[in-house]
């Protein structure tokens, strides 16, 4: 059936049932992002209801397994999982990159069905977003762990990327066997009124008069990727007695599959009514420490009720009447109408709702129950950056569990090594602390570590580190520095003097330079500072004396200035006999008059000079005479 008859169909139904009701065409589904991940999965494959599973990929470590009895399960993609054991560390997640920010529907199937012969279904812990939605305790009922579960939610994503993170119980590892991510429309579920500082965890999503359906389970669509489960196991044993499932051959009903929350159209084909003037009761398990979200769906899709008031009933949650529904008032017929109430200071673990009758009987589509799960706090931002820097600049090994937030959840121990706080104003968390003495590292220290701008305490000691000490170790909270027993090299960094230094132990290393006395004075006002074995080291109390003109391996301050006074002196002397030179060379080419002085002493000079010339000629003439003189002859 074409888009166009859809949608004349749709409006002519509205018109002839409520002159009243406004009706939307369908549109079109705007969200494109969705990854549906086989889990322990080494390929790609297309499922019987043509959702394309990639293979097993975002995750920070475990190891992959096959279901002990495959046969039981009628997906590839529920036959494999990924296990987590204690070697890769307590914390480990699958974290789904390059996404925009947005609300995003996660879902994901658990399975243990005994996969590693040990017969113990394992203890954890799962978070998204940094914060925990699912809790597993050993022994999971058999149902659950020879068949597997599905669980979702709904998050918003706002750093670029989602982290689905498990944290095991003592030594049990945790499990996962599929893991679905869709982008949905950010206005659902009324997150106007609920905000962003809850996720929404599904406690049941049920399609009334029908069997379990969606993703997974039929062909039936729903855009969202939510399946939904048959009310029948949350009916109370009178209702069990009284209810009468009713559906419509109406192919098209108005209202669904429409912005903001894309409800599926078979969700309104079928519904529970009752037989006589009995109440529909439903009983939903829940945790009593929460608040719940509930969403109530109706279609009046039986063709006997044709005028407002026919069918009408108050609808009841633990024993207080909270709504008068009349749904052909609300909408005409087969048109959808939602509508949700919050439920807030449980005092049991089971919700019950009533649909009580006041004319006709009470009919209901469907149900979804949401946990209100207050968001976590989170890691600083930039101090996130810090640590994942730190991460792979001291090649953490994968056995210390350093992945997704550096702190939250908060119920869990932070990475390992790390101690966190909650910042002054309580709305975020901050590192305070880094402990990773004797741990084989052997990288160097990331700059980045100047983002830590609330560390006290710094011990990397007894490793293999190298490189230099980076000037981004200069946090004026930095109390206790312990670098000892490493390979750094290079000068202890002026930045140091800022800190607020009880405790440097810089021990051991291959350091060089002078030492700043600023530093070297924490021992003078009862701090402790060890600079022993760096070889390189001078300038301080029992190191020796530094070059003159030398430290940190290259010219001091005092160098540097003294060469520079005396390359200025030198160009100032080199000035000045280029000045007198250029001041001669214009004397010789020019006609100046000389001092009274030298004229006088120069015309002196000149009257000797002719006088001792006239005298040599005189000579000269005598002698040549005597030359022309005939010999003397005897008598």
């Amino acid at each position: 059936m074409s888009v166009v008859l859809l949608l004349s169909l749709s409006l002519l139904l509205l018109l002839s049932s409520s002159p009243s009701a406004a009706v939307s065409p369908p549109q079109s589904y705007p969200y494109g992002i969705s990854y549906h991940i086989d889990c322990g999965g080494p390929t790609d494959s297309t499922d019987q209801f043509n959702t394309s599973w990639l293979s097993d990929r975002f995750f920070t470590g475990g190891s992959t397994a096959i279901v002990s009895e495959p046969l039981r399960f009628r997906h590839p993609q529920e036959k494999t999982l990924r296990y987590f054991p204690l070697s890769s560390g307590k914390k480990n997640c699958y974290i789904v990159p390059n996404l925009p920010d947005g609300r995003y529907y996660v879902r994901t199937f658990t399975v243990y069905d005994n996969y590693d012969g040990k017969s113990h279904s394992p203890s954890f812990d799962a978070s998204v977003e940094g914060t925990v939605v699912f809790s597993w305790r050993s022994p999971w009922s058999e149902d659950l762990a020879n068949s597997g579960a599905y669980s979702d939610l709904f998050v918003f994503v706002s750093d670029g990327q989602a982290d689905v993170c498990f944290y095991g119980i003592a030594t049990d590892p945790p499990v996962i066997g599929t893991l679905e991510l869709v982008q949905v429309d950010p206005a659902s579920y009324d997150s106007g009124s609920v905000g962003r500082d809850y996720v929404l965890v599904n406690y049941g999503r049920l399609a009334m008069g029908s069997g379990q359906w969606g993703p997974g389970f039929s062909n039936d669509t729903d855009l969202f990727g939510r399946s939904w489960q048959s009310d029948k196991d949350f009916r109370s044993p009178e209702t069990k007695k009284s209810a009468k499932d009713v559906t419509t051959s109406s192919a098209i009903i108005a209202g669904t599959e429409m912005s903001p929350n894309y409800f599926p159209m078979k969700l309104f084909q079928s519904a529970v009514t009752v037989v006589g003037d009995g109440t529909l009761v439903y009983e939903l398990p829940v945790d009593a420490k929460l608040d719940y979200l509930l969403w109530f769906h109706f279609a009046e899709i039986e063709p006997s009720v044709t005028r407002v008031g026919q069918r009408v009933f108050d609808v009841e949650i633990n024993g207080k009447n909270v709504k008068r529904v009349d749904i052909f008032k609300e909408v005409g017929n087969l048109h959808a109408y939602s509508w949700n109430y919050t439920v807030k200071n449980l005092s049991s673990t089971v919700l019950t709702v009533k649909l009580v009758t006041v004319a006709g009987a009470a009919l209901i589509s469907g149900l979804e129950n949401y946990a209100l799960v207050p968001v976590d706090l989170a890691t600083v931002p930039d101090q996130v950056v810090a640590m994942k820097a730190l991460k792979e600049s001291l090649r953490v090994p994968d056995r210390m569990g350093w992945n997704g937030d550096p702190c939250a959840p908060t119920t869990w121990d932070a990475w390992e090594g790390v101690t966190c706080h909650v910042n002054k104003n309580g709305t975020a968390l901050v590192i305070s602390q880094i402990d990773l003495g004797i741990q084989g590292l052997k990288g160097y220290i990331s700059d980045q570590i100047g983002l830590l701008s609330n560390l006290v305490s710094l011990n990397l000691s007894s490793n293999s580190l190298g490189g230099t000490l980076p000037d981004g170790l200069g946090q004026k909270s930095l109390t206790r520095l312990d670098l000892s027993g490493n390979q750094f090299t290079g000068s202890i960094p002026e930045t140091l003097t800022t800190s607020s230094l009880q405790l440097v132990l810089l021990n051991d290393n291959l350091l060089e330079g002078q030492v700043p006395e600023e530093l070297y004075s924490i021992a003078v006002h009862g701090g402790a500072i060890d600079l022993s074995g760096n070889k390189g080291l001078c300038g301080v109390p029992t190191l020796p004396e530094c070059p003159l003109f030398w430290e940190n391996g290259g010219l001091s301050k005092k160098g540097k200035i003294a060469i520079g006074v005396s390359s200025a002196l030198i160009f100032f002397v080199l000035l000045l006999v280029g000045y007198l030179f250029c001041i001669r060379r214009g004397r010789n080419d020019y006609d100046f008059g000389l001092p009274q002085e030298l004229m006088s002493l120069y015309a002196k000079r000149n009257r000797y000079q002719r006088q001792k010339s006239l005298m040599h000629l005189e000579m000269e003439s005598q002698h040549a005479k005597a030359l022309q003189t005939p010999p003397y002859t005897p008598r």
